[in-house]
């Protein structure tokens, strides 16, 4: 994989190639966990709603916009 550093554009090295791809791991990782926690705060409104609460009691209990 090419990499630029100012204006040299090059090959990376194998350590920055391994670096690289654990940043990559790292942030599809961080990027799965907010999904996550985005679909279990949608699952619990659902879930508060379906008990009969109101969308203002739903957020006062979860903290919602």
């Amino acid at each position: 994989m090419k990499i630029q550093i100012g204006d040299e554009v090059r090959d990376m090295t194998a350590d920055e190639q391994a670096n690289y791809d654990a940043v990559l791991v790292e942030q599809t990782d961080i990027t799965q966990t907010i999904i996550d926690k985005a679909a279990a705060k949608e699952s619990a409104k659902a879930k508060l709603a379906a008990l009969g609460l109101t969308e203002e009691e739903v957020n006062a209990i979860i903290g919602g916009v």
